[in-house]
């Protein structure tokens, strides 16, 4: 495989071997003007359900292009079935919540909008942009949608209750960290609060609902971000797919 196969592109297309792919202005700019690339260069294309493939390129200008796939180099890998639910914060902070849900194997990302939610407003389709490019990146396969900014009661009222929502509870910090749920399920999600906390009314609705388990996350305040990661980090290792059952 050539040095050049270390480029990573996402192509929302069919993928299969000799399937020709047609690139957009911004992605022929990407591979020709800025990394330079030529006729006859490899790199690896994936598209989130078709698995990973390499790719010649055939034709190249900076608007336009195209590639050949060559061969499949890794089957799609799904993360398991578990949602992020989180309240957006500051831009750049709500930017590192989506990438790293993504490299940590957060199949749907669901921003809300709490009582205490500082931002009334998210740009759906950058937060899905940096998704794709986390993927890019991490060597991924899979791209989670990033929902559009609903609010949680709403959320919640219309929640499949199959689906077990693990809560990083505020008002458990200085308990030694309990993490479990109920062994059974394989629909998840993580819930994660705002800036603020939740408000006393978001609290006593969440703890009524037979499908939320509260969790602490530890002795110290985590920032939103940091809780997030440190959610994603204990579910993978306790149910997900960092978890030996053996």
């Amino acid at each position: 495989m050539s040095q050049a196969a270390k480029i990573r592109l996402y192509l929302d297309q069919p993928l299969a071997k000799a399937q020709t792919l047609s690139l957009e202005r911004d992605q022929a700019n990407y591979l020709f003007a800025v990394m330079r690339l030529s006729i006859g260069a490899e790199i690896l294309v994936f598209n989130g359900r078709d698995g990973e493939f390499l790719a010649e390129v055939v034709e190249a200008n900076k608007r336009a292009g195209r590639l050949l796939c060559r061969e499949q180099t890794r089957a799609v890998q799904l993360p398991p079935d578990l949602w992020l639910i989180f309240a957006p914060i500051k831009k750049a902070r709500t930017d590192f919540i989506v990438e790293k849900a993504t490299e940590m194997g957060a199949a749907r990302i669901i921003p809300v909008q709490t009582e205490f939610t500082n931002s009334e407003r998210i740009r759906q389709d950058r937060l899905q942009a940096h998704a794709i490019e986390a993927a890019e990146q991490c060597g991924g396969t899979f791209v989670p949608e990033v929902s559009d900014l609903m609010r949680l009661d709403r959320l919640l009222a219309q929640w499949p209750e199959d689906r077990q929502i693990i809560w990083a509870d505020e008002a458990r910090v200085g308990v030694a960290v309990a993490f479990a749920g109920p062994q059974h399920s394989q629909k998840w999600a993580l819930l994660i609060g705002p800036e603020g906390g939740f408000s006393p009314r978001e609290r006593a609705s969440l703890s009524r609902l037979p499908f939320v388990t509260p969790v602490s996350l530890g002795p110290r305040i985590l920032r939103a971000d940091t809780a997030a990661v440190a959610l994603l980090t204990l579910f993978q290792s306790h149910l997900g797919d960092w978890h030996d059952p053996t």
